[in-house]
């Protein structure tokens, strides 16, 4: 059975002399494993389509354990993230979270946009690097099911208070009169950065990268989205720490 889709390349390995074996974030298929044979070779068609964070068209044919990519097209190869290391680095978290979140065989699209987007955004440099992670965390979290409950205090269901509290490993809400510090691992909101998580959990597609946050609400934003992304990845992923390392 042969599947035409499109696919975002997040992971590649060499194998052999010349094929590589890529993971691919697709817009029908969710997360696969695929073979290209012969696309190190720099004369094969497949070579520009399957190499790392290349936006192609493919066409796949199902195997064993793995699909056959039979043809690759590169739409976009995000080549301006090559001149920035930190940028590039934060892109490949992206792909890890990608990875991770995303099953295979599942209809994926949503995903698939979410990253494009942010790529977009960080070869550009039009958006802050934290603000890209914290979407990007937050958003996949919430659309692969662990959409963090935002709507209002767990306990009295106050909307909003000068302080609220995110209790990352129950993923809800306590206002400052309801919170009890019992050693759980929580974050401190101010209504700017409860109101920045709200609009990207909440808010429609199209209008989730557009918003402002002032420096501390940001890294509030930031704490939050991170701190709850590990707890639900239930590990630190490598390429969080290199993209550490560079800043």
């Amino acid at each position: 059975m042969q599947v035409v889709t499109q696919g975002l390349i997040i992971k590649e390995q060499t194998v052999g002399e010349s094929d590589r074996l890529v993971t691919v974030l697709t817009q029908d298929e969710g997360v696969v494993r695929a073979l290209a044979r012969r696309a190190k070779n720099l004369k094969d068609s497949k070579n520009a389509g399957t190499g790392l964070l290349c936006y192609s068209r493919l066409k796949l044919s199902k195997g064993k354990e793995t699909y056959n990519i039979n043809e690759a097209f590169p739409l976009e190869v995000f080549f301006d993230l090559r001149r920035d290391v930190t940028a590039l680095a934060l892109a490949q978290y992206f792909c890890q979270l990608a990875a991770e979140l995303v099953p295979e065989g599942v209809e994926s699209a949503v995903f698939l946009r979410l990253v494009l987007n942010a790529l977009h955004f960080l070869c550009k440099g039009t958006r802050p690097q934290p603000a890209l992670k914290a979407i990007v965390e937050l958003r996949m979290l919430s659309e692969a099911g662990y959409m963090p409950n935002l709507a209002y205090c767990a306990n009295c269901g106050a909307y909003e208070a000068e302080r609220m509290y995110f209790k990352v490993n129950r993923g809800e809400l306590y206002c400052g009169d309801c919170y009890i510090d019992n050693g759980d691992p929580s974050c401190l909101l101010s209504p700017g950065s409860l109101t920045a998580m709200r609009h990207i959990v909440f808010s429609d597609f199209e209008k989730i990268f557009s918003f402002a946050v002032t420096p501390r609400a940001q890294q509030e934003l930031s704490a939050a989205a991170e701190a709850y992304t590990l707890h639900i990845l239930q590990r630190r992923p490598k390429t969080l720490d290199f993209y550490y390392s560079l800043l």
